[in-house]
């Protein structure tokens, strides 16, 4: 049955996604509801960016004020909301710099140039080379494509920024052996989530630490997807006590508004970007700033990181639960709300499809695995629902 607003909106949006055939209306908590009124329960939160779910009153109240005030003043002045909330990314991360972006990739692109800035002030031009990871996901424009560790994304694209040299995620002999004079930074996720859902482990995480510190490398932690409590942390690296030397962030940081920062520690801070080296016309704008300071409010307010906690130790366990029960599921990978199921022997898309019929919205991860990302405020009810449905659309 044809659908008049699913056939208008490919006469006129240029093919790049094979989106779901739902046209969504609106939210509220964590449901969803499509233009039929038909009511889905959210396992997928925008790809893991409405951590607060839906129609949260204080969040949209938020930015209703900044609206009424100013949305947009370029980044040629100060606003109160910018300074706001880099105060507050400053004290959720412990890190000393903020750089607002329009996006994940874009923060991406801003600690690559981090990296080579701060490589290239203290030993010239030479040493700018960057270890990344197979498997790994960090953006599509051409810098984040280039460290992407997915020959399908890069490889119609080629030649992308060269001095880029793939290792292996959690095994620190291989990335040891990739280090060279010419080395200036590593970068991977602190969870590899579009590859697979594989967190990092904490010798690995360890260990890069300890061989940055000893070459004088930068440390990227690309927390884009896992960050921002996913994995009941404020950040997933804070579990491992390994600080980066820059962080990326996005995703949840707004929770749907389109912002995404770099954070840059003390080393990279004092000795990197300096005035004309980097910069956004939009980035940090009062609008986005609004949304991102009342962000950290409201987790704070609604307890995010213990419910995160409580409730991904619940997700874990009814996940686990179904890896038993079922011959085509093969493992459970993730922390707290960022949870994959590998599946094997069965059509992924076929179970994503009858779960939607069943109204709950589940995506994948790479070409496998069911992506669990739900919002961060669903409770041990909204999981058990979820796995019935599931269960159901098995069947």
């Amino acid at each position: 049955m044809s659908n008049p607003y699913i056939e208008q909106a490919e006469e006129a949006i240029l093919h790049t996604y094979n989106r779901y055939q739902i046209v969504l209306d609106h939210g509220e908590g964590v449901h969803l509801y499509d233009v039929n009124g038909k009511e889905y329960l959210d396992f997928a939160a925008g790809i893991a960016v409405q951590s607060l779910g839906y129609n949260n009153k204080k969040y949209t109240q938020a930015l209703k004020d900044q609206i009424d005030k100013l949305t947009h003043i370029s980044n040629l002045y100060y606003s109160v909301p910018m300074m706001e909330a880099a105060q507050k990314v400053k004290k959720a991360s412990g890190m000393e710099k903020v750089f607002f972006t329009n996006s994940g990739t874009e923060a991406i692109e801003g600690a690559l140039k981090v990296a080579r800035k701060y490589s290239y002030g203290k030993y010239g031009k030479d040493r700018y080379e960057i270890i990344a990871m197979n498997h790994s996901f960090h953006g599509r424009s051409m810098g984040a494509l280039s460290v992407t560790g997915n020959a399908h994304y890069r490889e119609p694209f080629e030649p992308l920024i060269g001095g880029v040299r793939f290792t292996d995620y959690n095994d620190l002999e291989s990335v040891k052996a990739q280090v060279t004079d010419k080395t200036c930074g590593i970068i991977l996720e602190t969870l590899q989530g579009e590859g697979g859902i594989y967190p990092a482990t904490e010798e690995f995480l360890k260990g890069l630490r300890a061989l940055c510190d000893e070459k004088d490398l930068i440390l990227i932690l690309d927390e884009i997807q896992c960050g921002m409590g996913r994995t009941g942390y404020q950040f997933a690296w804070q579990e491992y006590g390994v600080e980066p030397d820059v962080m990326t962030c996005a995703k949840a940081l707004g929770c749907g508004v389109p912002v995404g920062a770099f954070v840059v520690g003390k080393k990279a801070a004092e000795s990197s970007l300096a005035p004309g080296d980097h910069g956004t016309t939009y980035g940090g704008n009062p609008f986005v700033c609004a949304a991102v300071s009342v962000v950290f409010d409201l987790y704070e307010e609604e307890h995010i990181l213990e419910n995160v906690r409580e409730v991904g130790a619940y997700l874990t366990e009814k996940l686990d639960a179904l890896v038993q029960k079922y011959d085509f599921f093969a493992e459970r990978r993730g922390k707290g709300l960022i949870q994959g199921i590998e599946v094997t022997g069965r059509p992924i898309g076929e179970i994503v499809s009858r779960a939607q019929e069943e109204g709950v919205l589940i995506i994948t991860a790479g070409s496998n695995v069911l992506r669990f990302v739900p919002p961060l405020v669903i409770t041990k009810a909204d999981v058990d629902e979820m796995v019935t449905k599931l269960e159901k659309a098995l069947l």
